[in-house]
């Protein structure tokens, strides 16, 4: 469960790209976030899982405009074009997106809370830690977008790639 508060009872969040050349500022009325486990991060990151926190689009504010990767019909991923730091994830449709932990200036201001797609997770890169997990098959609402987009195939890497 999130822990809300107003947003002017926090202060905003900062972050941008390793270069500098991609900046925002975020109003979120919560602090919580997830690991993402699908095989679509651990590729855009380069890494074993992904670090979000999820909020409303309209609590973000760009400063410099991230460039943007159509990772899948449904979804696209900001990123610096500049120095290649992977910036945020949105689905087209959705009223919400992800910030990456990592591109924070204090990424200690947000709390992993659940580890989401945990299906795909890299069980020799994962120490349990006792957080609330998710299987991303789950998810009746990520479901129907890839249904939509893409008829019965399955969410994921292979069904994208093959579009």
């Amino acid at each position: 469960m999130s822990s809300t508060t107003t947003p002017e009872a926090r202060p905003p969040l900062t972050g941008g790209c390793l270069c500098g050349a991609v900046r925002y500022q975020a109003t979120p009325d919560h602090r919580d976030g997830y690991y993402c486990h699908c095989r679509m991060c651990q590729l855009a990151f380069g890494n074993t899982r992904a670090a979000y926190i999820n909020l409303r689009k309209t609590d973000v504010r760009w400063l410099n405009e991230p460039a943007y990767y159509a990772s899948s019909k449904i979804a696209r991923r900001g990123f610096c074009s500049r120095c290649g730091t992977p910036l945020s994830f949105e689905f087209l449709d959705g009223q919400t997106m992800d910030l990456a932990i990592g591109s924070l200036d204090d990424p200690s201001a947000v709390k992993p809370t659940t580890h989401f797609s945990v299906e795909t997770r890299i069980a020799t890169w994962h120490a349990p830690d006792g957080l609330a997990e998710k299987r991303l098959d789950a998810v009746d609402s990520i479901n129907a977008r890839w249904r939509k987009a893409y008829g019965d195939a399955a969410p994921g890497l292979d069904t994208a790639r093959g579009a």
